[in-house]
């Protein structure tokens, strides 16, 4: 069972945000990193929460019923959101595509919509979808993707061994996936194959770029006039994407309790290159 955090008679410094774009939360795995989710909800509040999909892993639940009550929690703090005035808008993803024969549904304040255009404080408008739409294993090989994402949790049980040993020698989080793609030119090439394919169809869709999440793997980038976003998730790299009241926007990462926050949209993240020494948020 999940242990909480202490509690803390501290009080919470909240940060207050026009919109947070979250994704990948796979809920339902044992690779969810659910207290800092709660610990990050805790911290944040925003007129508008975006949950770009696979937030439900309903792959694995179908293998192997995980729900601890932690899981339950996080449903419960969005909610809590918006009974106090936030819109939440989720759109699935591939992990929870049964939601998608619902769309326009509203349950407890939650829209479920397949794709949106939000609109920045600037005027520039983003089109917002999980992606996997745009994943060409995802969409013509769909067996092997299920395939991976088994592999996928084992990796992610051997990595939480790592970092239990890791914690106990003080020292920091470690993704092993992360570091594994950072060294595969495959792997590279898929990243930068899916964010060619978004930016392409924020093109055709004529707005001004693309909030997405899919791939495990946090950025914000101009590529060649259009603004591509991605969420990371929370599994291993614990990211979000914030917009600030000015429409600027800020990727948070949020790995230790209390967090950590790094400005995005004035030093876009680079894309890995294979065999470089860098370790990106990125999975699968």
């Amino acid at each position: 069972m999940e242990k909480p955090p202490p509690a803390s008679d501290a009080p919470v410094e909240r940060r207050k945000y026009r919109t947070i774009f979250m994704s990948d939360l796979h809920l339902g795995t044992r690779g969810c990193q659910s207290q800092l989710i709660l610990d990050f909800l805790r911290h944040h509040d925003a007129d508008t929460f975006y949950l770009v999909g696979d937030i439900v892993d309903g792959w694995q639940l179908r293998r192997n019923w995980y729900w601890p009550a932690s899981h339950t929690d996080v449903i419960r703090a969005f909610l809590r959101k918006g009974r106090n005035g936030a819109r939440i808008v989720y759109l699935p993803g591939n992990h929870d595509e049964a939601l998608r024969d619902f769309p326009g549904i509203h349950f407890g304040g939650v829209e479920v919509i397949d794709q949106a255009v939000h609109e920045l404080a600037d005027g520039r408008k983003l089109l917002v979808l999980h992606g996997d739409q745009f994943d060409i294993v995802v969409r013509y090989a769909p067996w092997l993707a299920v395939l991976g994402s088994g592999a996928y949790v084992a990796a992610l049980s051997i990595n939480t061994i790592v970092n239990r040993v890791r914690r106990r020698l003080g020292r920091d989080y470690w993704s092993l996936s992360a570091w594994a793609k950072s060294k595969v030119k495959n792997a590279v090439k898929h990243i930068g194959q899916f964010e060619e394919a978004l930016v392409a169809e924020a093109r055709r869709r004529n707005v001004d770029g693309v909030a997405c999440g899919h791939i495990h793997f946090a950025r914000i980038d101009d590529q060649d006039g259009f603004v591509y976003v991605n969420s990371g998730d929370w599994v291993e790299s614990c990211t979000a994407i914030a917009e600030r009241e000015d429409g600027q926007l800020e990727l948070i990462r949020w790995t230790v309790m209390g967090g950590s926050r790094e400005t995005g949209e004035s030093a876009p993240t680079e894309r890995p290159a294979a065999g470089d020494d860098m370790i990106p948020d990125a999975a699968e």
